[in-house]
């Protein structure tokens, strides 16, 4: 007799410590994400609100290969760039030797990536239909997850979530992350060139060649990375694209993306972790602080951001489109599959882990700008729109998570009770139920 799987159920114990030092490194970048964005809103709002303005619109870069970018634009499409790189290292250690490259580790984490993208977006378009002006664009602002938010607000409410749903929301916001690119790739791009297009694919073959040799120098792979960026941005396709594409080229070795004592010096390794304090500590800030700096204009003009139907379609998405769009993708896998959650999780858990991923922020505002242009008065909007959707959901989450707080501790304990002398708890020595 088959036993069925557990959903949420713990991963292999290198596969946890990974995630768990991983989600440490978030938590500072997520930080200090939010402290960019709070400076950039007292700044737009204070009486040197021009000041900034003038800084974000300043244009800088040669001309000659249309790179003369106002510094947003730099933070958005050069900054993320970066960030997309450590995002595409990540989703191809999780499929090639994570937990996603097993079909039914990866069926629920896939299931509710979907679902959190299909309701936000649907209830965007139910609120903002029959508004014309170019509304509808904005279909894909609520469906995004910022992780590294989320687990900031995670370490200021401190709790003690088990490493089942931490694990789960890390690979929940992978998947989430690889729909994100795939929709800015196919539903943002103006316009294409394809001469450009093709081009790049030469600095990104030789890129790729030189990764699978394990050639680790940088004054060849940079050079080459940015040729294949500044020609992805000449073809119209977001320049974002070439940062996971170049990450796609690189190895991953099943020991490696373990992260257990026995894992090499791999290629993919040692470039994450060379690189995720560049996209946690400068890049991703940067770009909240450029992009996060909307004049509200008081109660008043919070009021007359937040009348404008694609503003309420970002809130409602984010607030409620995740909330149910996840937790009903989960039920519906529980219900109609044989994977069961597991014993030491509840429904409210899920419902909070849902909810946390209605915190949208980095993309969020990326696709906001691409659908109305940015800088526009509707962009303004959509920024009003997804700090309110963000904190709303920051907030709710935090609640339940709180009230959740005791029975995660007791958790935490328990495991710890069960440590043995080499440091690893038996739960993870003891015969899987799933295998």
């Amino acid at each position: 007799m088959t036993t069925p799987a557990r959903l949420f159920s713990r991963g292999s114990y290198p596969e946890a410590t990974r995630i768990a030092e991983l989600l440490r490194r978030e938590t500072v970048g997520g930080v200090l994400l939010i402290v960019g964005a709070a400076i950039a809103l007292v700044w737009a709002n204070s009486p040197w609100s021009a000041a900034y303005e003038a800084l974000r619109d300043t244009r800088v870069g040669p001309s000659a290969l249309h790179l003369d970018l106002t510094l947003g634009t730099w933070a958005a499409d050069g900054l993320l760039a970066v960030f997309f790189f450590v995002v595409g290292l990540e989703l191809k250690r999780e499929f090639v030797a994570g937990d996603l490259r097993e079909p039914r580790r990866a069926v629920l984490p896939v299931a509710a990536a979907v679902g959190g993208m299909i309701v936000p977006a649907v209830l965007f378009v139910l609120v903002n239909l029959g508004t014309g002006d170019g509304a509808l664009r904005g279909w894909a602002i609520p469906t995004a997850t910022d992780i590294a938010f989320a687990l900031a607000v995670l370490a200021v409410i401190s709790t003690h979530l088990p490493t089942a749903l931490r694990t789960f929301l890390l690979t929940l916001a992978v998947v989430d992350d690889l729909l994100a690119i795939t929709v800015i790739a196919l539903f943002y791009t103006a316009s294409l060139s394809v001469t450009p297009l093709l081009l790049a694919l030469l600095p990104l073959a030789v890129f790729g060649f030189l990764v699978q040799k394990r050639i680790r120098s940088w004054w060849l792979l940079v050079p080459l990375a940015l040729i294949t960026w500044v020609l992805m941005h000449e073809s119209g396709v977001h320049a974002t694209v070439a940062g996971v594409l170049l990450a796609f080229t690189v190895p991953v070795v099943r020991s490696e993306a373990a992260g257990g004592p026995d894992a090499g010096p791999g290629l993919a390794e040692h470039l994450e972790h060379r690189i995720r304090p560049l996209s946690a500590g400068i890049a991703v800030p940067v770009f909240a602080f450029f992009a996060a700096g909307v004049t509200v204009g008081g109660f008043s003009g919070l009021a007359e951001s937040l009348s404008d139907p694609v503003a309420i379609g970002i809130v409602v998405g984010l607030v409620a489109g995740k909330t149910i769009g996840i937790s009903l993708a989960t039920w519906l896998v529980s219900r109609f599959t044989r994977a069961q959650l597991d014993e030491s999780l509840g429904w409210p858990d899920v419902i909070g882990l849902a909810m946390l991923a209605g915190i949208g922020f980095t993309v969020s505002l990326l696709i906001g700008a691409l659908a109305y242009g940015e800088g526009s008065l509707r962009d303004e909007h959509v920024k009003v729109g997804v700090l309110v959707g963000t904190l709303t959901a920051a907030v709710l989450a935090s609640v339940l998570l709180r009230l959740r707080d005791r029975r995660y501790r007791l958790i935490a304990e328990e495991e710890a009770r069960d440590a043995d002398a080499d440091g690893i708890p038996d739960v993870y020595q003891r015969p899987s139920a799933e295998g």
